[in-house]
């Protein structure tokens, strides 16, 4: 599905703003970075035709956004505040739980005990009789695809950034997501009362790291210890927070002292927004005085998202008719048309499972008949809620653009769901590969019941999480993200299901791929008595070109009838069924391409069994001349150690076999850019704190599958053939 912000110019604006600290936190909701919209006086200047459908002004009092940032950054503790402001939670509670209560929205146990958010989770309040939906997301780059789902359905997004750390690995992958998505968004620079904090480092970072067009809407006033509130550049005011919780804003005028540097930065905001504003160009061309409403002030960050995200009609989205060859169909975003809901997200609740969807069209009400596209399925919708973290308002009907649950609906992540007027699915959003696995197994043998169940419902719960049996061994296999993701479930099934597990070693997700064409002729013959067996099958396989979207193609370039076409799946089955175990080391083969340009049939003997045991065997026949490499998964590595300890972590990344892409200086710490394989990383977080005396942080995230070195493939396949001799 396409997303594009029907009103918005590829500019971003950024504003320095906010601190995390109790001491005044209220700061940490002012100002915000985001897409221009070509209309310059926000929501106040829309023209409203004269008779407006009913549902308009409902819609456009409507946001549905998102939170996201590296881990570490500050965002739940934005949300939490959030929510203060708004009325929507009375107290404000810390992200570890350390007070017993933990932040409203990381309602796992697993969750306060670890201070990081691991599931997405939906909230609403209101603010200046707008209603704003948001979804706040994990930051640890294991959890990354509830980012993806959670920005795959909204219309707007703030990318929160640390103004000590700056943008780091993750924020640059949520930045990245967010492109992927189309989706506008905020900036916002968090933490301005901690040591080190410097808002401008992390602007110039922006522009560089992130390639954002970008320029400050807030100068704080003061830094670190002395931060006391921030003037904002469009208003000319200054902003201090009294209060024990910064909950009463004062406004003042600006301070003399920072007069001249208030002027120079709102000369940079004024030149970055005539860029993408041609009546502001003018007038900044021509030395005119520019007002407060030429710029559309932002002052807290909830009155950015009202003025600057845009509202469900300002996005389109698109469906595909599956009526008329998946024709792509702009969706209206009104109530007034046929229902249109995506299934994004799901959950095991009390009640059952949890459907998360988003509107995107249409009404939908409690006791009304809905289908499920992708199965065909008519289902009634017995209970529809509105979320706020894990606990749930009952309502009578939600319309498009709003986003709520459904229980009692069985269906699987990605599904859409009309009402039967029209037959539209939506396009599924990105699923990265597991990288890693672990074989478990119960303790108890009486537990293997609740054991399948666990693992059945984690499967549906989450796309990143796969379970399957070694051929082998006979083990369980659970793969997803990394050590943190697969660890977290292993507790889940502990402390949810009541069921002791045993871990063995993680192992990494190898793949085999081609480098070179070869290939393959092979005549399958099998003659017993009775009907015999007979498939043959000429082409080639061959590696697909870089960059390609695919893991496997089939081409048919067969011309003639050599071989019926009833027969042609049977082929291609067998190859992808051949291409999931590779002769190096029994892993999956990637990057394949194979043609089919000849063959022969019987016109007794042949049949679909037939030319897919051909396509096995043929594809096994040729493998070796393609020149198999196996690829292991590359890890983008990003280190923060103070100086002192550079030499010996850069020492260790090298015999890690890491390659060091990237070395920086913030202030008494280096920050070393690394690319490593995941197989030389288990225990790194114990070696680093060993190294660093215990002063060292890394975060990696996966970056690709490259060709690993000869010797260390010598030594795979040796391993390979080992364990299978010793069977």
């Amino acid at each position: 599905m396409a997303r594009v912000s029907r009103s918005s110019a590829p500019r971003l604006l950024y504003a320095l703003c906010s601190t995390s600290s109790s001491r005044s936190p209220a700061s940490s909701l002012i100002g915000g970075a985001f897409h221009l919209r070509h209309f310059s006086a926000g929501n106040a200047a829309r023209a409203k035709p004269e008779k407006d459908p009913w549902w308009k002004e409902s819609m456009e009092r409507l946001r549905n956004i998102g939170i996201s940032a590296h881990i570490d950054s500050g965002k739940t503790t934005l949300t939490e505040r959030v929510l203060y402001y708004t009325g929507r939670i009375h107290e404000i509670h810390e992200v570890r739980g350390r007070d017993g209560v933990g932040a409203k929205m990381d309602s796992m146990d697993l969750e306060r005990e670890k201070g990081i958010t691991i599931q997405s989770a939906a909230t609403y309040c209101t603010w200046k009789d707008y209603k704003i939906n948001i979804i706040d997301t994990p930051g640890h780059v294991d959890f990354t695809i509830e980012v993806e789902r959670a920005l795959r359905v909204l219309d707007g997004a703030i990318l929160v950034l640390c103004s000590v750390g700056g943008v780091q690995s993750q924020s640059i992958t949520v930045d990245r997501q967010m492109r992927r998505y189309e989706v506008p968004r905020l900036a916002f620079i968090n933490k301005l009362d901690r040591m080190g904090a410097d808002p401008w480092k992390v602007l110039n970072q922006a522009r560089s790291k992130l390639r954002h067009h970008s320029a400050a809407i807030q100068v704080p006033i003061g830094l670190e210890d002395d931060f006391k509130g921030l003037v904002d550049l469009v208003q000319l005011k200054a902003f201090y927070f009294h209060g024990s919780n910064g909950e009463n804003v004062v406004t003042e005028e600006v301070p003399a002292d920072m007069e001249a540097l208030v002027a120079e930065k709102r000369r940079e905001l004024i030149e970055t927004v005539s860029e993408v504003d041609d009546k502001l160009a003018e007038a900044f061309l021509g030395d005119e005085t520019i007002s407060a409403a030429d710029l559309e002030g932002v002052q807290p960050l909830l009155d950015g998202v009202i003025s600057y995200l845009p509202c469900p009609i300002e996005v389109s989205n698109y469906a595909l008719d599956q009526t008329k060859n998946e024709d792509k169909v702009e969706l209206r975003g009104s109530p007034d048309g046929p229902l249109v809901a995506l299934a994004f997200k799901l959950e095991e609740g009390r009640f059952g499972q949890l459907t998360y969807l988003r509107i995107y069209e249409g009404v939908i009400r409690k006791g009304d008949f809905i289908i499920n596209v992708n199965t065909g399925k008519k289902i009634k919708v017995p209970r529809l809620v509105r979320m706020h973290s894990d606990e749930m308002e009952d309502i009578q009907e939600a319309h498009a653009g709003q986003i709520v649950a459904v229980f009692g609906v069985d269906c699987a992540s990605g599904d859409t769901f009309t009402d039967g007027s029209v037959k539209y699915t939506m396009t599924s959003m990105n699923v990265p590969e597991p990288v890693m696995s672990l074989a478990v197994q119960p303790v108890s043998k009486d537990s293997g019941g609740q054991f399948s169940k666990a693992l059945n419902r984690f499967q549906k719960e989450d796309p990143t999480f796969r379970v399957g049996l070694d051929p082998e061994s006979g083990q369980t296999i659970i793969s997803g993200m990394g050590e943190l993701h697969l660890d977290i479930y292993v507790e889940r099934i502990r402390r949810e299901y009541k069921v002791d597990a045993s871990v063995g070693k993680p192992r990494v997700n190898f793949r085999e791929t081609v480098t070179q064409r070869a290939d393959f002729d092979y005549l399958h013959k099998k003659q017993s008595g009775g009907q015999g067996q007979y498939g043959r099958v000429i082409g080639y396989i061959e590696p697909l070109p870089a960059g390609s979207s695919t893991k496997f193609e089939f081409e048919n370039l067969l011309v003639g009838q050599a071989i019926p076409s009833n027969f042609i799946p049977a082929i291609e089955k067998g190859f992808k069924e051949a291409a999931n175990s590779g002769a190096l080391i029994g892993h999956p083969v990637e990057n394949l391409r194979v043609v089919l340009i000849d063959g022969a049939a019987h016109t007794v003997d042949s049949s679909e069994l037939a030319f897919k045991l051909a396509s096995i065997y043929a594809f096994r026949q040729c493998y070796a001349a393609s020149r198999p490499v196996i690829l292991e998964p590359v890890m983008l590595v990003e280190l923060k150690v103070p100086t002192e300890f550079q030499g010996a972590v850069a020492g260790d990344i090298n015999k890690r076999k890491g390659v060091i892409v990237g070395n920086d200086q913030e202030g008494d710490d280096s920050v070393i850019t690394a690319h490593v394989p995941l197989n030389n990383m288990f225990g790194y977080s114990t070696a680093l704190r060993s190294m660093t005396q215990g002063k060292g942080e890394f975060t990696m995230e996966y970056k690709e599958h490259s060709p690993v070195s000869h010797d260390v493939q010598t030594q795979l396949i040796n391993t390979y053939k080992g364990n299978k001799e010793g069977e």
